[in-house]
């Protein structure tokens, strides 16, 4: 466009149009071209603007983008440090718990192993202050009464939850 209206103000300046009419027609196609020419430019800039603006709006989302990876890889290494933890402490539960159940007799084990299934992991509950620490209801009278006559290595169980009791000092009997 600007080679073109280059070409038609020197045709228009050296004089080799004679005609008023083509003269006329010449300055009229100039200044459409110097006039389209802005209007494109306008635009050119304007998709500069825009670009320029797109540029920095990446920016600003890869940085909150690396920002939220930092957060991740810190929240998974924390969450790998925790399992880790949870593993060893896992292991030593299990080690200890062989030894303490090689000392039970095998039909209270396999009771116990029973209710802790059928109970969501917990087949035995402490007896504290009359109530049962499984089910967290209190024992009544009658049943506090069976408790206090059975010998002290008797298995007892809760009437509720049916779970092994465990009697201590603090059990209110």
């Amino acid at each position: 466009m600007r080679q073109r209206a280059v070409r038609d103000q020197q045709r228009l300046d050296s004089g080799a149009v004679t005609s008023p009419k083509d003269l006329e027609n010449l300055q009229r196609e100039i200044a459409s071209l110097a006039k389209r020419q802005g209007d494109l430019e306008d635009v050119v800039l304007e998709v500069m603007e825009r670009r320029e603006s797109a540029q920095e709006r990446v920016g600003e989302l890869t940085e909150r983008v690396e920002s939220v990876q930092a957060k991740i890889d810190d929240a998974t290494a924390r969450r790998d440090a925790a399992f880790e933890e949870i593993d060893g402490e896992a292991t030593t539960v299990t080690k200890e718990r062989e030894v303490v159940s090689g000392s039970v007799p095998a039909d209270l084990l396999k009771l116990y192993d029973k209710l802790r299934e059928k109970e969501g992991g917990v087949g035995a509950a402490r007896l504290y202050q009359r109530r049962c620490e499984g089910c967290r209801l209190e024992l009544n009278i009658t049943e506090l009464n069976e408790v206090r006559a059975a010998a002290p290595d008797a298995v007892v169980r809760c009437e509720n939850c049916r779970r092994i009791l465990v009697r201590t000092s603090e059990s209110g009997l």
